[in-house]
C-alpha cells in the first residue's frame, strides 16, 4: 500500500495497459478537476494518518479514464458529509467501504459479482484511481465510487451513523518493524471510529499475509464492542470452522497478483470476517 496503513502494496499495471507514462508534475495539471493532492488540508491531522498522497506515473489510458469518469464517479475525501444514496442514485443500495484497493482489479470483479451492492471505495494511489475507473467503464460497472483522500477524515467526519453495510481491508500496509507499528491502521482507534458507522449486519473483511499483523487484528477486532467474529476460535460459544479465529478463504473474495506471490513466498494468508450485532 505504500499509503503509510490503508492502500494494499500496489501491483503494478495491467500488462495489456497502454505503456506510455504522463510524468507525475503532468499529472498534477493534467487533472484539475480531478483527484487533489491534498483534498482535507488540515482536517488529517491525527494521530494514524492513513496515507502519503502518490500521484506515481499513469498511463495514457489510466489518465483518460479519469478526464472522462471523475467528475461522475470520483470523491474528493475533504470533509463535508457525504450522501451515500445520492452518490449511487439509489437510496436502497447497500454500500461497502473499501480502503486501498491498489490498482482496483479485486474491487472491480467483486462490484461485477455483486451489482446489488455499491462500493465506495478509497485510495490516493493516482494510477490506481485512473485503472479503476478504467475498468468500471470496460466493465459497465455503476456500482463503483472511487474516493480520494484520507480514509479517517471519511469517517471521522464526512458518514452518518449506522451508513455502511461492510467495510473491507485487504493486505494494508504491516509496518513491520516494531518502531512503525503505531503506523498500522487497524487499531482501537480506528476501530472506534468504524463501528458506529455500520448497520446491523455488516461485515467487516480484512486480510493480511504478515501473520504477526494478523494476530493484531484478530485482537484488536475481538476487544471491539459491537463486533462478533462469525468464526472464534475452537471451544467459544458458536464456533464455526476456521483456525484460531481466522476465517477460511472466502470464495468472493477474488485471488490477486499480490496475494500469488505473497503465496509463493511462503507467507500464510489471514481472512477476518466479523459482523456488526
Amino acid at each position: 500500500m505504500s499509503t503509510s496503513s490503508t492502500a494494499p502494496r500496489t501491483a503494478p499495471a495491467r500488462p495489456d495497459a497502454p505503456a506510455a507514462p504522463v510524468p507525475a508534475a503532468a499529472a498534477a495539471v493534467k487533472f484539475p478537476a480531478g483527484p487533489a493532492p491534498d483534498p482535507a488540508g488540515s482536517r488529517t491531522e491525527h494521530r494514524i494518518r492513513s496515507f502519503h498522497a502518490r500521484r506515481g506515473r499513469i498511463t495514457q489510458a489510466q489518465a483518460a479514464a479519469i478526464d472522462r469518469h471523475w467528475a461522475r464517479w470520483g470523491v474528493e475525501l475533504d470533509g463535508s458529509p457525504l450522501d451515500l444514496a445520492a452518490l449511487f442514485g439509489d437510496p436502497g443500495l447497500p454500500v461497502v467501504l473499501e480502503i486501498g484497493f491498489g490498482m482496483g482489479d479485486a474491487t472491480a470483479r467483486m462490484a461485477a459479482a455483486d451489482p446489488s451492492t455499491g462500493i465506495l471505495a478509497v485510495d490516493v494511489h493516482t494510477p490506481g484511481q485512473g485503472n479503476l475507473l478504467m475498468l468500471a467503464e470496460r466493465d459497465g460497472l455503476t456500482n463503483v465510487r472511487v474516493a480520494n483522500g484520507d480514509a479517517i477524515v471519511l469517517l471521522r467526519d464526512m458518514l452518518p451513523p449506522a451508513s455502511l453495510a461492510g467495510l473491507r481491508v485487504y493486505f494494508p500496509d504491516p509496518w513491520p518493524k516494531a518502531k512503525h507499528h503505531k503506523r498500522r491502521l487497524i487499531q482501537p482507534s480506528f476501530l472506534d471510529l468504524v463501528v458506529p458507522l455500520l448497520r446491523p449486519g455488516a461485515v467487516v473483511h480484512l486480510a493480511t499475509d504478515w501473520e504477526p499483523y494478523a494476530e493484531q487484528m484478530l485482537e484488536v477486532l475481538e476487544a471491539a464492542p459491537g463486533l462478533a467474529n462469525r468464526y472464534p476460535a475452537a471451544g467459544s460459544a458458536g464456533a464455526a470452522l476456521g483456525e484460531g479465529g481466522f476465517a477460511p478463504r472466502p470464495d468472493f473474495r477474488p485471488m490477486t497478483k499480490f496475494e500469488r506471490q505473497g503465496l509463493e513466498k511462503g507467507h500464510v494468508v489471514r481472512d477476518l470476517l466479523f459482523t456488526r450485532v
